[in-house]
């Protein structure tokens, strides 16, 4: 049994701990076609790639797609090329520990989902005989770590991830000249040039026409798959009572169940949301979506497309 996950500020022992979950979960799993937000495709990863082995005569039971035609005529009988899998691959987690991760209506932060959903994705990786490296972007900037078939990597990783999701606090000063998403993705094209597993975890704040171009400059030689992680607030905006929005000292409070007020709210959260999700669906980007109010775990079994399976 997992201990009850925090809702702010998970620590890395309980990042750590979730490598018991993990098992039978596979990012080539097939995702499901219906999805709770528009944009979501059913398309799969390629997985891990295939060197060429040999080249060989062929037998009854060879798959027919492997023939090749050139030495095939050339020897006047069949032969196939056959190969093997890649014994790894790299794998790189990409984590947003922004501000604007810092909110959450119901159970937890989306700062705190996106840790636990980048220990998971950490994990997966791992298990399947991967290596793992990431990188971290707050609002200070982007730190960067190499892939490594190790558990100290990811126990190096997850550290950061802690930290710096340990340093979000109402009372951090805005700072206007933060990185930003599009620094993190030049970020992770400068560390995944080609054949790299890259798992995206963020909101998405701050996407934009360049976000779409770096996507798609990185998923052309990489897969590529984005946890979009999001408060159901942004979906369904209370209906009455007053809502409190705060950031630092400024804070505010919104009498939601007036139309007027409650309508250019609703409209703004839920018009970003869309636009996010169109953006990655343009991008190609299979698109896992991750809210803030259910269990993590379960979240990613049902997007990866597993309904069943081993629970820690």
């Amino acid at each position: 049994m997992r201990s009850a996950p925090h809702p702010v500020h998970p620590p890395l022992s309980e990042l750590m701990a979730l490598e018991a979950a993990v098992r039978g979960l596979s990012f080539v799993a097939r995702q499901p076609l219906n999805s709770v937000l528009a944009g979501q495709h059913g398309s799969r990863l390629r997985g891990r790639g295939l060197d060429f082995s040999e080249l060989r005569r062929y037998v009854p039971g060879d798959d027919l797609r492997q023939v090749d035609p050139r030495a095939t005529l050339r020897y006047g009988k069949p032969y196939v090329r056959s190969y093997t899998e890649e014994r790894d691959r790299p794998a790189m987690i990409v984590v947003d520990q922004r501000m604007s991760m810092y909110f959450g209506s119901v159970r937890a932060f989306k700062c705190a989902v996106a840790a636990r959903v980048a220990a998971l994705a950490a994990w997966m990786a791992y298990r399947a005989g991967d290596r793992v490296g990431g990188l971290v972007f707050d609002d200070d900037g982007v730190r960067a770590f190499k892939p490594l078939r190790s558990r100290d990597r990811i126990r190096a990783l997850l550290a950061e991830v802690a930290r710096a999701n340990a340093a979000l606090s109402a009372q951090r000063p805005e700072q206007p000249a933060a990185p930003g998403l599009n620094a993190a993705l030049r970020g992770v094209l400068a560390h995944a040039p080609h054949d790299f597993l890259v798992c995206l975890i963020s909101d998405f704040a701050g996407a934009d026409s360049d976000t779409l171009r770096l996507l798609r400059q990185l998923s052309a030689h990489n897969d590529v798959v984005a946890a979009l992680v999001f408060d159901p607030m942004a979906q369904d905006l209370p209906t009455r009572g007053r809502l409190v929005v705060t950031q630092g000292e400024l804070q505010m409070e919104i009498a939601v169940g007036r139309q007027r007020e409650r309508q250019p709210l609703a409209d703004f959260f839920g018009g970003r949301l869309r636009q996010v999700a169109e953006l990655l669906r343009r991008s190609q980007v299979p698109l896992l979506s991750i809210d803030t109010a259910d269990d993590e775990l379960a979240q990613l079994r049902r997007e990866l497309g597993h309904q069943t399976g081993a629970r820690a």
